[in-house]
């Protein structure tokens, strides 16, 4: 088979890590991709939303099936154009992509289903939003409705916060067209949990879950970004607080979109939020459909089966003969960015020391691309690279990753130094 991988973050460069191992697979390109894909597939130099030219690349390089990686081509109907044209493509049509494109959309079905959520109200006025939020007695949670690539949400703890927070996404417009309304809910207590599952439309796969670090610095401090790494599995998910899980919130989902018509075949990343130390009422605090980023690098290396088995059972609808077998270690992911990020970063750096690591240590790309001279990779992005390492347990992978990122050098580095550390 000939697969082509749609994106060019460390989430595609797993992905295509991953398939490339499937004894299925002949040929893997993908669009635009990295300097890590590059090493392992070939690349094209197509923006992940320019579909006609897609379609010409499938057609010139004889592509059998498409695996989309981030969620903005799927909100901009990428799995219906190829499904008009006989390709098969692996992610939810633009009307079940709504779960992440449209929060209010989202939450508007969680609430019409009863499936366990924050309380919350939408708006498209800044006055009468503004005007909520000084009749809360307690903290909330500002959320623009649309896509704003994972760093629309604003954690509040005082009123005068939350009003900024809505000015900002409203009237400065801060994320752009997504916050042309906003969701303000209740803020919960608890931790945070990324649950990922498969879907055919009719049967659910349960994966893995993760937890990721959102804050750009050290002990949860600084602006929200795209993610700053993540470990699998939780150390306090139990077999029944999953259970709770799949069946209070993944399972009525999928029931719930085939029957508002729009049937969901793809990842459903559930982020959750989980009551510790009880930890028996999880609620949803958002739907992604994709594969989340950075949990997609601490997922799959855990993944013992043919992740191409799982995605053909998906396109076919026989997801329901598929059992993947999962490897038991802890893996740990910790991302290197650059310096200014979320804000403004410099690019075009050359990065030195990735073929310095041990052997047992995974490098996925992400803000890359090859440089001017031979064998040369330089930054192009905010995140640069995501440091994967397995481990017996937590303290292991956290020390093999800690003992060996230094080595990785580009002006201005910098990561988190308390991923997977547990008080």
């Amino acid at each position: 088979m000939k697969v082509l991988v749609i994106g060019s973050g460390a989430r595609e460069h797993a992905i295509v890590w991953k398939v490339a191992q499937s004894p299925r697979i002949d040929s893997i390109y993908v669009a635009p991709g990295n300097a890590g894909t590059a090493r392992i597939a070939t690349n094209l130099d197509i923006r992940v939303n320019d579909f006609e030219s897609l379609a010409e690349a499938v057609k010139k390089h004889g592509v059998d099936i498409i695996i989309v990686g981030p969620e903005n081509p799927l909100a901009e109907g990428i799995t219906d154009y190829f499904q008009k044209r006989g390709v098969p493509i692996f992610g939810p049509s633009k009307n079940a992509a709504q779960l992440e494109a449209s929060k209010a959309f989202a939450k508007d079905l969680f609430q019409k289903y009863g499936i366990p959520c924050a309380k919350s109200r939408t708006f498209s006025s800044l006055t009468e939003a503004t005007e909520y939020v000084r009749q809360q007695k307690s903290a909330v949670v500002i959320k623009a409705d649309g896509l704003a690539a994972g760093k629309g949400v604003v954690v509040t703890d005082t009123q005068q916060q939350a009003i900024e927070a809505l000015s900002r996404i409203m009237t400065t417009r801060e994320f752009g067209a997504a916050g042309d309304k906003v969701v303000i809910e209740e803020k919960l207590e608890g931790k945070e949990m990324s649950y990922f599952a498969i879907t055919d439309g009719k049967s659910v796969l349960p994966l893995v879950a993760a937890c990721d670090y959102k804050r750009v610095n050290d002990h949860d401090q600084g602006p929200n970004t795209g993610g700053m790494g993540s470990y699998s599995p939780p150390y306090f998910l139990t077999p029944s607080l999953e259970k709770r899980v799949l069946d209070n919130i993944i399972k009525p989902t999928v029931a719930a979109m085939e029957k508002e018509g729009r049937p969901y075949r793809g990842v459903l990343y559930a982020g959750l939020m989980i009551n510790l130390p009880a930890a028996d009422q999880p609620k949803l605090l958002e739907y992604n459909v994709r594969f989340g980023d950075p949990e997609c690098q601490v997922i799959l290396p855990r993944l013992k089966s043919d992740l191409m088995e799982i995605i053909l059972a998906t396109v076919n609808g026989t997801l329901d003969q598929v059992k993947p077998e999962w490897d038991n270690r802890v893996c740990v992911g910790v991302v290197m960015a650059s310096s200014g990020y979320p804000g403004t970063y410099r690019t075009g750096l050359p990065i030195t020391g990735l073929d310095a690591l041990d052997e047992d240590l995974i490098v996925f790309h992400a803000g890359t691309r090859p440089g001017d001279k031979p064998g040369q990779v330089v930054t192009s992005g905010g995140r640069v690279l995501t440091v994967v390492a397995l481990g017996k347990t937590v303290t292991e992978a956290r020390e093999k990753i800690y003992s060996n990122i230094n080595r990785i050098k580009f002006e201005g580095a910098h990561y988190r130094q308390d991923i997977a550390l547990f008080k």
